[in-house]
């Protein structure tokens, strides 16, 4: 589900049809923060991202039927370098998000971090990071939910609801 989620939105980014304008971003706020965007290597990371997430998308739109999974598969790389011809779309809606939340100085500092053998550490290990990060939350979520649900539930139950 959550490669589904991250498929979704990275479509959704790259095929948006109305693309987002700059809004009144000063040109040298945009200009930082497309350094940024390149230091950050969101390119790369897209190029690699991207294929994994197509395959994780295969059981869901082919149900596992062997004849569709055989055209799939025949599909998927016309999609990806389509998809990929594209980032550059990315980089520039990425730099306008970045350059509407920072200063030129902020994005200067961050992107200063990235050039750091630290921040290029931070962006080798992202990969792996992430999908870590993202299952320890979502089983601190499960675990959350369950017992707020059931608190809830009694709450609820003590001031008169028939739940």
């Amino acid at each position: 589900m959550r490669a589904l989620t991250l498929i979704v939105v990275l479509a959704a980014s790259l095929f948006a049809a109305a693309p987002v304008r700059a809004q009144s971003v000063p040109p040298d706020s945009l200009a930082a923060a497309r350094e940024l965007v390149v230091a950050m290597r969101l390119t790369d990371q897209v190029k690699t991202i991207f294929p994994m997430l197509m395959k994780s998308l295969k059981p869901v739109v082919t149900q596992n039927r062997p004849e569709v999974e055989k055209d799939f598969d025949a599909i998927m790389p016309v999609m990806i370098d389509s998809a990929l011809a594209r980032t550059n779309e990315l980089v520039d809606l990425m730099a306008a998000v970045y350059a509407r939340n920072f200063t030129v100085q902020e994005l200067r500092d961050i992107t200063s971090f990235y050039r750091t053998p630290t921040g290029q550490k931070l962006l080798e290990k992202m990969p792996t990071v992430m999908p870590e990060a993202m299952t320890a939350g979502q089983q601190f979520a499960r675990s959350i939910v369950g017992d707020m649900q059931q608190r809830m539930i009694e709450e609820l139950r003590k001031r008169g609801h028939n739940i």
